[in-house]
């Protein structure tokens, strides 16, 4: 059995791109008008687009079928990030998001990105940066799951290149929030200073989704699939 679309689930459904769109659009877009309270702003619209992305999942009124394997993914999704605390940057997070927004759908890759984030931030400690992260790992489960819908992950190079771009994406989106909201006085040069520094970090994170996703996609991928295939997700 397939989602049961309402007229409101459909409505959130047509506003989940526009609403991830948003967040850097508002990101770049207030910053560069100087506004004050950009760091302030931009974290309510990426709250609000968390909101409408769980709206979304939730209208589509998934069975406790469909709800079991993303719960269980994201599970494992924050369970590996505390495994792998001990090194930084090399965490699973973003590959079981790709994974599940290839074999679930896209909805729920961005749940087990989100869910994950803030599952894990209980071990390591809530605070602003908890709904920046939801957003960034939420965003690359659901883009997974949009080029797993087109049939493009199952290419071994266009799956790995999204598994390296989702580090440097997710670190891009952190990276905002950290300018936005400490880098004083906000300019060209201090934006580029903080994005450098911490590309090593964001090279190091994109180099181990990489390495999970060629260390989970075909073993978690069959069986997830004879799951979807034997319940009918």
């Amino acid at each position: 059995m397939g989602e049961r679309q309402t007229p409101w689930a459909r409505a959130l459904a047509a506003l989940e791109i526009p609403a991830l769109l948003a967040v850097p659009t508002a990101m770049v877009a207030l910053a560069l008008a100087g506004v004050p309270a950009t760091a302030g702003l931009t974290l309510a619209v990426a709250l609000l687009a968390l909101g409408l992305m769980l709206a979304s999942f939730e209208a589509s009124r998934p069975a406790l079928r469909q709800l079991m394997p993303t719960a269980v993914l994201a599970a494992v999704a924050a369970a590996g990030r505390v495994l792998f605390s001990p090194i930084p940057d090399v965490k699973p997070v973003s590959a079981i998001a790709i994974l599940a927004g290839a074999a679930l759908g896209r909805r729920s890759g961005f749940v087990v990105g989100a869910v994950a984030a803030l599952a894990s931030n209980v071990f390591f400690g809530q605070g602003p940066w908890t709904p920046w992260q939801m957003y960034a790992w939420g965003l690359v489960g659901y883009v997974g799951g949009v080029l797993g819908e087109k049939d493009l992950l199952s290419r071994g190079p266009a799956l790995y290149a999204w598994g390296f771009a989702s580090g440097l994406v997710y670190g891009l989106i952190l990276n905002g929030y950290h300018v936005l909201g400490y880098v004083q006085p906000l300019t060209w040069e201090s934006a580029l200073l903080a994005c450098a520094a911490s590309l090593p970090f964001d090279v190091t994170h994109s180099v181990a989704t990489v390495a999970f996703l060629a260390a989970i996609w075909l073993p978690w991928g069959r069986a997830i699939r004879r799951v979807v295939a034997k319940y009918g997700l």
